[in-house]
């Protein structure tokens, strides 16, 4: 299946940026399945839900509604775009993510919205679990200090509060969650492309990729 790119990758990697830049060289959709896990906890904190109450997240997830107008998110109709992205909410997807019946709910919402078109869907199972036939995989890499530089420059705009120190503390307790969580753990696998972005332009990572690319 060469319809379908995977690029999945640690928290900070700048999948998002490479996926959504790939997708407009390319005349693909785009599908940042990390804002679906937001998405499920930005609902679930506004429901007060334990994000360990795994029945109550269940039914969340069969009730829900999750859409995307362009890159713009609404649930249940309302438009959380920005709402989604904020350093709580990061934290909470992360926790949430980790449930089992949570990756289980999304991962049909998930196949059935890339295989309408040419997709490239970035994550952190895209590769071994949404799409493990996909021909083409990468994995985008970069070291700990650079991904939390990246991500602390996106969330000093939304939180004040929000410090370098606190972002590369939160980044290394997402790479540990999210390596050695049960269900769809964040793993290289060998058929994938790996890219390590540490240093490099966004313009020099696409066009790694693009050089990579089966067509």
């Amino acid at each position: 299946m060469k319809s379908v790119i995977t690029i999945d990758g640690p928290s900070g990697a700048g999948k998002g940026t490479i996926a959504r830049l790939l997708a407009k060289r390319l005349g693909y959709g785009y599908l940042d399945t990390g804002a679906l896990y937001r998405a499920v906890a930005w609902k679930a904190r506004e429901m007060k839900i334990d994000p360990e109450d795994e029945s109550s997240l269940a039914k969340l997830l069969k009730d829900v509604s999750i859409s995307f107008i362009g890159e713009r998110i609404s649930v249940d109709g309302m438009d959380v775009s920005s709402e989604i992205r904020t350093a709580e909410i990061g934290e909470l997807s992360s926790r949430i993510s980790a449930i089992p019946v949570v990756r289980q709910g999304l991962f049909e919402i998930q196949r059935d919205m890339c295989l309408k078109g040419k997709v490239v869907i970035e994550g952190r199972d895209t590769g071994t679990v949404i799409f493990p036939e996909s021909e083409n995989k990468f994995y985008l890499d970069a070291g700990v200090e650079e991904r939390a530089g990246r991500r602390y420059e996106e969330l000093k705009l939304k939180d004040l509060c929000i410090t370098l120190e606190a972002t590369v503390e939160d980044i290394k307790k997402r790479d540990t969650r999210d390596s050695t969580r049960k269900t769809s753990p964040l793993t290289r696998t060998g058929d994938m492309i790996y890219i390590d972005s540490t240093g490099l332009s966004i313009e020099e990572v696409v066009e790694k990729v693009m050089d990579h690319l089966k067509k």
